[in-house]
Parts: C-alpha cells; sequence; structure tokens
C-alpha cells in the first residue's frame, strides 16, 4: 500500500487500482440496494413509517374486485357495481398542530398499474369526510389518490368555535399537509415519487385548488377549480344578504321555471354577442340583460315577472357593500340562471348550510369584518 501526494491510498498489487475506486463502488453498490429495498416497501409495512407530525394508523393492500365500503358485511361485495385495481389503502392522523387532528387517505395502485401520476381530491361545503366517489374515479385511472376531512367531522361548522387553528386547517393547511404527506408516503411505497400531480375539486374543492395554487405553488403541476367557493366568506355574506331579503317578502321568490324563462330571455339577448349562436356566453361581463322586459304586461302567468320577482332578479346581478360603499362580493353573472344557487329559489326552508355556519360559528370570533352585520336589499350595515 502506497501514498499519492495528494493523500489517496492506492494498492500497487492490484495493478495500482486506488483503494478509493473500490469504496465508491461498494457506496454505490449499497445506494443501489437501499433504493430497491425502499421501492419494495411492503403495503402493511407502512404503518412503521416515520413522518414528522403524522402517525399512519392503517396500511392495508386491498384486492382487486369490487369496492367495498369499511363497516359493510363481506357478502355486500356481490352488490357492488364498481370495479377497482388492487391498491394499498392508507390511512393517517396529522397534527400540525396541538389542536390539529386532520385525518387523510391515500390509495396507491399497485406498482405495476400505477399510472406514475398523483391526484388529490377535494372535499364540498365544510367537508368533514372523505371524498370517496372522486378516489374512485382516480383509482380506476391509475392514480395514486388522497383524500382530507380537513381536520374535523361532519357538515357544520361549530367545529371552528374556540378552535381557530380548525378553522386554519380546514381553509388551506390540511390540504397541504395531506399533499406533502402522500408525496412522502409514495415514495416510501413506490421508491420514486409521482411524475406529476394534480388537485382536482369543486366548489370547495374549487377554492381549495385556488388556495394551493397561491399558497403552495410547487405542491401541483395542475389545478382544476371547478365552481370555486372564492372568497367563501365573503360569498356567504352577499348570499345570506340575498337570501334572508327575498325570504322577508315572499312575493319575491322565483320559481324554478320563471328562472328557465329568465335563462332562455338572457341566451336570447346575448348569445350572439361572440359571433355565434350556440346556446353559450363566451363572456357573460358583455351581456347587459334587463329583468324588467320580462315584467308583466297584465296578470300574472308562467311566461312573465312580477315586480317583486323581476326585483328579486335584479340583486341576484347586483354586488352587495357595506354602507361606505366598499364592495363585499359581487353578484352574479348573466348565464347560469338555470342553476341560480339561492336556496330561497330552490324551495329550501333555511339558507344554505355554509352560509349559516360563517355566521352561527365563524364571524362573531374572527377578524373578517362581518362580526356586526345587518343586512338590507342592497347593502350590509356592518361594523
Amino acid at each position: 500500500m502506497s501514498e499519492r501526494d495528494d493523500g489517496i491510498a492506492y494498492n500497487q498489487t492490484s495493478g495500482g487500482l486506488p483503494v478509493l475506486k473500490k469504496i465508491l463502488c461498494t457506496s454505490l453498490l449499497m445506494f443501489a440496494f437501499c433504493i430497491i429495498a425502499l421501492a419494495q416497501m411492503p403495503c402493511e409495512r407502512l404503518t412503521s413509517l416515520k413522518l414528522q407530525s403524522a402517525t399512519i394508523t392503517a396500511a392495508v393492500a386491498m384486492p382487486k374486485g369490487p369496492y367495498l365500503p369499511a363497516g359493510l358485511p363481506a357478502d355486500a361485495a356481490q352488490y357492488a357495481k364498481v370495479q377497482i385495481p388492487a391498491y394499498c389503502r392508507v390511512a393517517a392522523v396529522l397534527t400540525p398542530t396541538a389542536d390539529s387532528h386532520i385525518e387523510i387517505e391515500l390509495w396507491m395502485p399497485a406498482r405495476e398499474s400505477w399510472n406514475r401520476k398523483y391526484q388529490a381530491v377535494g372535499g364540498g361545503g365544510w367537508v368533514g369526510n372523505f371524498n370517496l366517489s372522486g378516489m374512485l374515479n382516480a383509482l380506476q385511472q391509475g392514480y395514486a389518490t388522497s383524500s382530507t376531512d380537513t381536520g374535523h367531522k361532519g357538515p357544520e361548522a361549530a367545529f371552528a368555535v374556540g378552535h381557530p387553528e380548525k378553522l386554519v386547517d380546514f381553509a388551506y393547511r390540511a390540504v397541504h399537509e395531506m399533499t406533502a404527506k402522500s408525496k412522502a408516503i409514495m415514495v416510501a411505497f413506490y421508491g420514486r415519487g409521482p411524475r406529476f400531480s394534480y388537485w382536482n375539486g369543486c366548489s370547495t374543492g374549487g377554492r381549495q385548488g385556488i388556495m394551493e395554487a397561491v399558497r403552495y405553488p410547487e405542491d401541483f403541476d395542475g389545478i382544476i377549480a371547478g365552481a370555486p367557493a372564492n372568497n367563501q366568506f365573503q360569498l356567504g355574506a352577499w348570499r345570506i344578504n340575498l337570501d334572508t331579503t327575498i325570504r322577508k317578502d315572499p312575493r319575491r321568490i322565483v320559481p324554478r321555471n320563471k328562472m328557465l324563462l329568465v335563462n332562455r330571455a338572457v341566451l336570447e339577448a346575448c348569445d350572439t354577442l361572440d359571433g355565434v349562436k350556440d346556446g353559450l356566453l363566451s363572456d357573460p361581463m358583455k351581456c347587459h340583460f334587463d329583468p324588467s322586459t320580462l315584467l308583466c304586461r297584465g296578470a300574472e302567468n308562467e311566461n312573465c315577472l312580477t315586480a317583486a320577482q323581476g326585483d328579486a332578479v335584479k340583486m341576484a346581478y347586483e354586488p352587495v357593500k357595506k354602507r361606505n360603499g366598499e364592495l363585499i362580493y359581487p353578484g352574479l353573472v348573466p348565464g347560469g340562471e338555470a342553476d341560480w344557487p339561492i336556496s330561497a329559489f330552490n324551495g329550501a326552508p333555511d339558507p344554505g348550510a355554509i352560509d349559516l355556519g360563517i355566521f352561527r360559528y365563524i364571524a362573531h370570533e374572527s377578524n373578517m369584518g362581518l362580526a356586526h352585520v345587518r343586512f338590507g336589499a342592497r347593502h350590509c350595515s356592518c361594523s
């Protein structure tokens, strides 16, 4: 054994092969072995995986066949219509704060059927459960997929009272934590992360997607944010103001058949503004439809609006503002009248659960500027 001027030892008897080369080769082989071992980590062993502020509570290899929700008897499988590939089902609890209890589910297709992509799916309303239907759809297409209850159970906002950290979990933190932990678990199971990651959500899920894009742009390569409830608190203030104003005078309620009448009139007036008559408004902001053109000229009938109904439709198009003129939320745009989310028009006995939840459980404790709201037809008196 001799030593070169640079201090690296080499073996003269083996043709001058440096010892360092042998060390490097051995290290590379050990590294490759570790990678292979990691890629072959069985599903059931994932419960031993250590992740910061997370506990994996279950990891079960699920066989190919009919989907059977947990808790149903085994013989119920004969009635299942959804066929799914073999996958690894992982359940975990995430605790980024002392008051957090975020539950997630991650379903990973068997290695040979994974498309090397990840699709996280969003929730609806106040969430409080897993989007199993969205996960099933993604799994059937070969995606690894995950969903979260956003840190609480149930469809109401009572969880937020006295628990500001849980409200943050619901607002955005749960989705980000789920995404980060899901990717780490995928690396442990597959030996590598996804080539592409996507978000898929609608309504609250759409808002979650927008929050991800703004706060954590590195989480996803693509985001589907359908009908996003954005900005949710201000949207709730606008909608509950409209809903309660209409309910104060039942004559303002516009039944569905007349909302369809309004929608047809809007399309007739504005469809060709984009140069094509196709039953769609390419740019609804260019449509300045006046509901008064549909007012009854004589007795009320199915083909016209009463003055009170016409006023209600106008209110739906208009923004709601504070007394000082500050905008709370813009109104609805023309073109979607057939499916407007106005509970008074849809026959519901009360305003929507999301809007009621904001004012029953959250507004009085938050800094959203809506703690003392008195509603009016066009304005909110807010302090």
